[in-house]
């Protein structure tokens, strides 16, 4: 196990799945097990599968100056978010370049929770609560259960009520199994899903749980990585790997715009006193690449950096492909140039193992381009 300094309660049941506990944003995660990442795929996207996220950083932001913190640090209007709803958001630096993106939970008229991955996301919500008459806490006893896929929702109804009318990027607080807990309908799958916010002392009982009632159902452990097969075909980017922290301009600091990520969405419309707004819009149309879709022939799936050509020229580069047998297509999210962000341009993707592939682009997401699938009611 690589050196952490956070821990998951589910650490020893990863381990007897095959994980040794690779690091992610400081905790032992469970990157791979011994079974088949592809069975656990087709388990969430058919099924459902259950995985610890509990990595993700939380943060509790409460007290009079809390809606104030959050205006400033992220890019929504938090006065439209009720008590009982969640929104996602990104962060920028004074650039008004991305540094990390989150989902915001309200729980309460002065109370919220920050939910964001491996960014600089505490960095930014403390630096924007210097000042100002509120409390900020990371919490690493609030374990992240995911459990994921269309037979979530008939797993969960059994146990609590009303979860079948839990809107898409809803809180529910309530209890499951006896123990406390919060259950929010959002995910990183693009399936109806459901995250499940437990003690830390609750999260064995409730992870084995669900795996020995949800056995008959399909529903099976699923490991961390499992994620990038369901995220690449959804659009769902993962800081750093999409970004130029992995994949750097020559003579150019790190830092992407979200014009680029096409995260503009998370800006709601209007919104000005947001770290780096002014930037933000100041760089609208002066993109230097596009995040875009690729669909390529063939079943082989090339790695994360080959190089996009177009006429024997390096143009841009995969960030993250996947095969998915379900679907019969080799996908992968891509930095491609700014003409290339289109529908059926040409290209070619150097893999390092296959040789040649051809590739013709595409908008994202591929699956469920509607997104209807993880937002249906009922």
């Amino acid at each position: 196990m690589t050196a952490s300094w956070r821990f998951s309660a589910l650490a020893d049941r990863h381990r007897a799945l095959g994980s040794k506990l690779e690091d992610w944003s400081g905790m032992g995660t469970a990157w791979s097990y011994d079974g088949d990442p592809l069975a656990e795929y087709m388990a969430i996207r058919t099924k459902a599968g259950l995985m610890d996220v509990s990595g993700l950083k939380k943060v509790h932001i409460t007290g009079p100056g809390a809606s104030h913190v959050i205006d400033r640090a992220t890019t929504r209007n938090v006065e439209k978010l009720m008590p009982g709803r969640a929104v996602y958001a990104c962060m920028l630096n004074d650039a008004g370049k991305f540094v990390d993106d989150c989902v915001i939970y309200r729980t309460g008229p002065n109370a919220f929770m920050v939910v964001h991955g491996s960014g600089q996301g505490f960095e930014q919500l403390t630096m924007a609560a210097e000042g100002r008459d509120v409390s900020i806490r990371f919490d690493d006893n609030l374990h992240d259960l995911s459990l994921q896929g269309p037979l979530a929702v008939d797993y969960l109804e059994k146990h609590v009520p009303g979860i079948r009318a839990l809107p898409y990027f809803g809180i529910l607080q309530t209890s499951l199994f006896g123990v406390p807990a919060m259950i929010t309908r959002t995910g990183y799958t693009g399936e109806r899903g459901y995250e499940l916010f437990v003690r830390g002392q609750d999260a064995g009982m409730v992870w084995d749980r669900i795996l020995a009632e949800g056995a008959e159902m399909g529903i099976i452990p699923c490991r961390f990585t499992t994620l990038d097969l369901l995220r690449t075909e959804s659009y769902l980017l993962f800081f750093p790997y999409d970004n130029s922290e992995m994949y750097p301009f020559e003579n150019e600091p790190c830092g992407d715009t979200l014009w680029e990520l096409g995260l503009d969405f998370t800006v709601s419309p209007g919104k000005t006193g947001f770290r780096g707004a002014e930037e933000h819009y100041r760089l609208k149309g002066r993109e230097r690449f596009k995040i875009w879709g690729l669909k390529l022939e063939g079943k082989a799936v090339p790695g994360n950096g080959a190089p996009v050509m177009r006429e024997g020229v390096q143009v841009g580069v995969v960030t993250q492909a996947m095969y998915s047998p379900l679907n019969d297509w080799t996908v992968a999210i891509a930095r491609l140039p700014v003409d290339c962000a289109n529908e059926g341009t040409k290209l070619v993707v150097n893999c390092a193992e296959n040789g040649p592939i051809a590739a013709t682009t595409g908008a994202m997401p591929f699956f469920d381009p509607e997104k209807k699938r993880r937002t249906a009611k009922g």
